[in-house]
């Protein structure tokens, strides 16, 4: 266990980082060209890196706790979340008085408190509250995300920073994951390796249960839940929104679904899984944060002083049945709307209709566009908003693609929630 979960404060005298020096003294049989051993690479290290952590979270902890005792002196986090009394047993940078708090102001202010000379600048929000000079004053940026949409985001618009004639535009992403047991590291290089939307094929899609199942036999007590939420909530509480943030909301789902599985002999039910299926949570497993965190920041640390090659491109660590790792280089997709630049070709019958594709948008994990927009050169299919827009294209919704859009024509996908478009060239198959 490191010396920040145990509480006790690095020391700040001059051989605190006597293991990192031995690194960095003299090149190793890995080293890059560019590596420069002595005072000059420390330098770069601990005075001029800075880096930003996306994330302060189980995972996001473990990564500024590293990356302060590995010797980054300038880090930066953002998160939008507070802090929850169920965070508490694996997010070590937090105390029960911080619930309630920002999750990036408390973990700032932990780590400068216990590793003294590195400075942690916090903000309380959301990624996309920040431009595009915000992340340009970055030299490497790490996520520690749960979140698809946000690491979409955050992917496409470091890629988008890029100029070709400006060699420090080139943000690295180090980007890691947990699931359970389960986890993966990964470095991306904007326009030169393969980024996060090259491979979106590879998530997991997320667990559905047929309507049937849940309304007439179910057997799980995950079949329960969802009874309540998908069928009894909007049957009892109208138009109600259902907020999965909300206790109350919770607990009402954990009542109604506890009684309908004591209906069918079902055990298992409790309020901890209810908030996991309807919040689609799959629980944090404090060890594999830290495997995880621990591949992100060592890469960071190679990237910033050139010690050793970095990752190329994709590491994963499955710890379900033992240990395993494996590491590969995921190549980039020509059709990757993000580095690859050509379009996607999408084969789809004549008779789906606009409805239909717009389903397909947001079900296949090829794409994973959610609320898309579309148009055709000039003609607008159909738009999510703003409501006016939305009311004059609604019945395109029940035509056929092929109505609208020729054989082999492009038709461009928007949505709110991704700073970049879909191009789809569409091919009508018999």
């Amino acid at each position: 266990m490191s010396a920040l979960a145990n509480g006790f404060a690095a020391p700040d005298w001059p051989g605190r980082y006597f293991h990192i020096d031995q690194v960095l003294d003299k090149p190793g049989p890995r080293t890059s060209k560019e590596f420069i051993p002595g005072q000059e690479v420390k330098s770069i290290l601990r005075e001029k890196i800075k880096i930003l952590v996306i994330g302060a979270g189980g995972l996001g902890c473990e990564i500024l706790a590293n990356l302060a005792l590995t010797g980054f002196k300038d880090i930066h986090v953002i998160d939008m979340d507070t802090i929850d009394i169920s965070n508490l047993n694996r997010q070590f940078l937090f105390r029960p008085k911080d619930v309630g708090k920002s999750k990036a102001v408390v973990a700032a202010e932990f780590i400068m408190k216990r590793v003294p000379g590195v400075n942690v600048t916090p903000y309380f929000g959301k990624i996309q509250d920040k431009g595009d000079d915000y992340y340009m004053q970055f030299a490497l940026i790490i996520c520690g995300l749960d979140s698809v949409e946000a690491r979409r985001w955050i992917n496409a618009t470091i890629s988008n920073l890029v100029d070709y004639d400006n060699p420090d535009s080139v943000k690295p992403l180090i980007d890691g994951g947990t699931e359970g047991f389960k986890g993966q590291a990964r470095v991306i290089i904007p326009t030169q390796t393969s980024c996060y939307e090259c491979s979106l094929g590879l998530l997991n899609k997320q667990t559905a249960f047929p309507i049937c199942t849940i309304a007439n036999t179910p057997r799980l007590p995950e079949h329960c839940i969802e009874w309540a939420s998908v069928l009894e909530w909007p049957r009892v509480q109208g138009d109600k929104k259902m907020d999965t943030d909300d206790p109350e909301h919770i607990s009402w789902l954990y009542k109604i679904a506890a009684a309908r599985a004591q209906e069918f002999n079902i055990e298992g039910v409790t309020w901890s899984l209810t908030q996991g299926v309807v919040k689609n949570i799959i629980p944090s497993i404090a060890s594999t944060n830290a495997i995880i965190a621990a591949a992100c920041c060592n890469e960071a640390f190679k990237i910033a002083t050139n010690s050793a090659a970095y990752l190329d491109n994709y590491f994963m660590l499955i710890g379900t049945d033992g240990v395993y790792s494996h590491t590969w280089e995921y190549e980039k997709r020509p059709d990757c709307p993000v580095c690859g630049g050509e379009a996607y070709d999408m084969v789809i019958s004549h008779d789906m209709t606009v409805e239909e594709l717009i389903e397909t948008l947001a079900e296949d994990q090829k794409y994973r566009v959610k609320k898309p927009s579309l148009s055709f050169g000039s003609k607008q299919l159909y738009f999510q908003a703003p409501p006016q827009l939305e009311e004059l294209t609604r019945p395109n919704l029940e035509k056929k693609v092929s109505e609208l859009v020729t054989e082999g024509g492009e038709v461009t996908v928007t949505a709110s929630s991704l700073p970049f478009n879909l191009s789809l060239l569409i091919t009508y198959k018999d």
